[in-house]
């Protein structure tokens, strides 16, 4: 199997090189700009797999291919979920949000490697994708939560959210009044409705709200500890893969 990086982040694309390796897919070339991508492909043979950035330092690695007809499958990766990524994983391999998790890389190579015997190719359509990345819809953010207490119904703003996290198979919301309620939803669907300017996932069990951050501590293998205004039940830590991102998303 022959597999590229295009990722303009160095850090990221070795990162993500070294995941591969754990699964036995060793890269062949990274690279790291649309300029740089296009020269290549005009050099070289086109490989079986790209892992493809949508947002490079010089444009969106969409535009590589104005100029070169792809031949090879796709697993996009990108840190913008407010992108319509559904359009990706109809129109690729699979997607991928940074900071990419293990499992989830694992479950897209599967995927390409069930495809790739087969012969099959994936009909990619650049021009609609683009559209929607240079015109994104407007999005909607969810500003409002509901939580059963008892036999009423609770209403929860969004702002008075300290954290979310989960815990026994539940979501809670942990807000500014120093309560915990129980949502009908899970982290996973949370990613689609909170405002990614204001909550950011720090690890698979907590999402944080930039705007209740109380502290933010060195912590033990490169990690961080975030100390929030009034949730003290449990240690909220950054995961090691998350730290670059979530530093970045403060600023």
């Amino acid at each position: 199997m022959n597999v590229i990086i295009i990722e303009d982040e160095k850090p990221a694309a070795r990162r993500l090189s070294r995941l591969l390796a754990d699964l036995n897919v060793e890269v062949s070339t990274m690279l790291h700009s649309v300029e740089e991508s296009i020269e290549w492909f005009q050099r070289n043979e086109h490989p079986d797999l790209i892992f493809l950035d949508i947002q490079l330092s010089d444009g969106l690695s969409f535009e590589i291919f104005d100029v070169v007809d792809v031949r090879s499958s796709i697993i996009f990766t990108t840190a913008y979920d407010e992108y319509a990524l559904q359009a990706f994983k109809l129109n690729s391999i699979d997607y991928l949000l940074k900071p990419i998790d293990d499992e989830e890389l694992e479950n897209a190579v599967g995927k390409f490697r069930s495809v790739q015997p087969k012969g099959q190719k994936l009909s990619l359509d650049f021009e609609d994708i683009k559209k929607l990345l240079v015109n994104p819809l407007e999005r909607e953010y969810k500003k409002r939560f509901t939580t059963r207490v008892g036999q009423h119904l609770k209403i929860i703003n969004a702002d008075e959210v300290e954290c979310f996290y989960s815990e026994n198979k539940g979501t809670y919301a942990a807000t500014t009044d120093g309560r915990n309620y129980l949502l009908d939803t899970t982290l996973e669907n949370l990613e689609a409705e909170l405002e990614p300017k204001i909550f950011f996932r720090v690890s698979r069990k907590f999402y944080v709200n930039v705007n209740h951050i109380n502290d933010i501590i060195a912590y033990t293998n490169s990690r961080l500890k975030i100390k929030l205004n009034r949730y003290i039940d449990q240690e909220i830590i950054v995961s090691r893969e998350r730290v670059r991102d979530f530093k970045l998303w403060l600023e």
